[in-house]
């Protein structure tokens, strides 16, 4: 069961009799009308003439809770997640599902930053399985980083482990979910980090805050959808539904009541958390006759812009504000999802929906919802591959996202560089075991690879084998720093398509500072790859469509103000460039979000050495880490 910090017995949480000493006074924040009082229990230190009025035995009590170090640096905060099979029915189908304290999507993670963090994971079910913490950095944490047989073996059936972190400089919208296989696809949930106490948001102050969660439905069990692909070596068969907070909505068969209803009042700005944990889809996004605004993405503020359509890519989240009509109007609006497609097989071409209702004066209260006219948003084509001008207009888009880049959040952009990597992704193909058939393509298997390595995860964790130093038959050193063989990577391809296969790392000394591009090959077709860094967060300082160009290309470089994110969108048939400081010691996975293309081999893995300070080293891990 998840702990709450209103939990009376968390001394961490809460303190004894914290209401007996008042909240300070504070400046409004813009738009504000009104002064809420504290909902969620925790000490506000008073100002002086406020402490001074108090009785003196309180006012000792209040001076001593202000020195306590869960004051300066946080607090801690205690989880429990149960992994359990419960049955849930969507599409008029009932199955049994792998959840989280039995709830789909999986609760919220709440906490500051400067908070610390323990989650102990028990494992109730037959299936192996870990958490990780998409987008916290893991500072000398990466024990609690997540990626089966990376950074730690699955948590078996009937055991746990509890996953220790601190959320240090970081403050937004993340997610938390399985990295086992397919699991994640019903094991996820939001990850929200408040500012720091009496700090506030660089943006006008919300009305109220929303998770939303773009995920999908599987009528079957996704574990059966994957493991049947690779052994057939074929594309899987597409999820059944797309979905908002685990709701299909209206436009889906036998889901007239499975809806996500957003009630909001006029004359209020709201901030919309969004979050795309579907499996194997960007999605646009985007709510009828009403504009948002984008403030934050992947934790990180950003410059603030106005847009009609989103698209965010698995792994991705944007906070935006949403500032509703001042007066109610007598219509609902619907709020749509659908996916953006790059690739040439088949893919869930369906959307999803759910309404945004207006709160009507009492004098309306007789007028049905349903008698409302409703308008619908209009998103772009599903089919990148044969509308050319969506994949343009996807580019456009992320050139908006720039990062806030003020004093208080600077972006602390890499300026010179140490080390310079290029990478090729995309798909291949790998043979076809020996007297059978493969339906991939030419009768072989599908595979994927970066530099033209499939990446073949270790039977034992390559993090464990790192700090111990045994990393012989765990995984080599040896990942090339660039393809070993050149081609026109977006052109005509080239006639062999097989990629080599192997468990390999790229070794980065401590406070390496990085400059990768990562470009997309059209081998099987050029395909849109959402890639993600654990450990880090990076900066896009430029993106671009054909083959990427050393000699003119950094020319165009912005190291002012570029986005910084954990997951970024490589454009089909293009390019990016990124920069960040390896200052994180570890083994960290970067892997397409896309999970088919992490299944097909779409990954590597950085080992970030220790630095020479005490502070920049690896710690031991944990007496609980989970054995293989």
């Amino acid at each position: 069961m998840e702990e709450d910090c209103a939990t009376p017995k968390r001394r961490e949480c809460r303190i004894p009799e914290a209401n007996m000493c008042p909240p300070p006074p504070r400046k409004k924040a813009v738009g504000e009308t009104k002064r809420e009082p504290p909902k969620n229990g925790y000490f506000q230190p008073p100002d002086l003439d406020t402490l001074f009025a108090l009785p003196p035995r309180t006012q000792v009590f209040c001076v001593v809770a202000l020195l306590t170090p869960e004051f300066v640096s946080g607090i801690t905060r205690h989880h429990t997640f149960n992994i359990k099979y419960h049955n849930v029915t969507r599409l008029c189908n009932t199955r049994s599902i792998v959840s989280v304290n039995e709830k789909f999507p999986g609760p919220r993670l709440v906490a500051r930053e400067g908070d610390q963090v323990l989650i102990k994971v028990v494992n109730h079910v037959s299936n192996n399985v870990t958490i990780h913490w998409h987008g916290v950095k893991q500072l000398r944490s990466g024990w609690a980083d997540g990626p089966a047989y990376v950074t730690q073996c699955p948590i078996q059936m009937g055991q746990s482990y509890t996953y220790n972190f601190t959320i240090q400089g970081q403050r937004g919208t993340l997610l938390w979910h399985a990295h086992v296989s397919w699991l994640r696809s019903t094991i996820y949930g939001p990850i929200i980090i408040l500012p720091k106490r009496n700090e506030s948001y660089p943006f006008v102050k919300p009305y109220k805050e929303v998770p939303i969660l773009l995920g999908e439905w599987f009528n079957v069990d996704p574990e059966a959808v994957i493991n049947q692909a690779l052994q057939t070596g074929g594309g899987p068969n597409v999820s059944d539904a797309f979905t908002i907070n685990g709701l299909p909505g209206p436009l889906y068969n036998c889901s007239s009541k499975d809806v996500f209803k957003l009630k909001v009042k006029p004359g209020k700005t709201y901030l919309l958390r969004l979050i795309n944990a579907a499996l194997n889809d960007e999605l646009f996004f985007s709510i009828a006759n009403h504009t948002l605004t984008v403030v934050e993405a992947d934790a990180v503020y950003t410059k603030p812009f106005e847009t009609d359509t989103l698209l965010i890519a698995p792994g991705q989240t944007t906070n935006v504000l949403l500032k509703t009509k001042p007066n109610s109007p007598n219509a609902t609006f619907l709020i749509l999802a659908s996916p953006y497609f790059t690739g040439r097989g088949t893919l869930d071409n369906t959307t999803t929906a759910g309404i945004l209702e207006y709160e009507h004066p009492i004098t309306t209260l007789h007028t049905s919802i349903k008698t409302l006219p409703l308008f619908k948003p209009s998103l772009p084509p599903f089919n990148a591959t044969k509308f050319v001008n969506v994949t343009q207009f996807v580019q456009n888009l992320a050139k908006k996202f720039r990062s806030l880049a003020s004093k208080k959040f600077p972006a602390n952009v890499p300026q010179t560089v140490d080390k310079k990597f290029f990478f090729t992704i995309g798909l291949g193909t790998a043979p076809c075991p020996q007297n059978s058939t493969c339906q991939g393509p030419n009768g072989l298997k599908f595979a994927a690879s970066v530099n033209n390595f499939s990446f073949a995860l270790p039977s034992t964790a390559m993090l464990q084998a790192h700090f111990s130093g045994q990393s012989n038959g765990v995984y080599t050193t040896d990942f090339p720093a660039n393809p070993l063989v050149t081609f026109n990577y977006t052109g005509t391809p080239p006639n062999v398509t097989n990629v080599a296969n192997g468990t390999k790392a790229l070794v980065l000394p401590f406070n390496t500072s990085v400059e990768l591009v990562l470009q997309d090959t059209s081998i099987l077709g050029a395909e849109s790859h959402p890639l993600h860094l654990h450990g880090f967060n990076f900066f896009v300082v430029g993106q671009g469509f054909g083959n990427y160009d050393p000699n003119k290309d950094p020319a165009k470089f912005n190291l002012v103000d570029p986005i910084e994110r954990n997951t970024a969108g490589v454009p089909a048939g293009g390019w990016i460039a990124v920069r960040f400081l390896a200052d994180n010691p570890g083994v960290w996975l970067m892997h397409c979000h896309l999970d088919i293309h992490t299944s097909w081999g779409l990954r590597m893995a950085w080992i970030v050495q220790d630095g020479p300070q005490a502070n920049q080293k690896l710690p031991p891990p944990p007496s609980d880490l989970p054995k293989c």
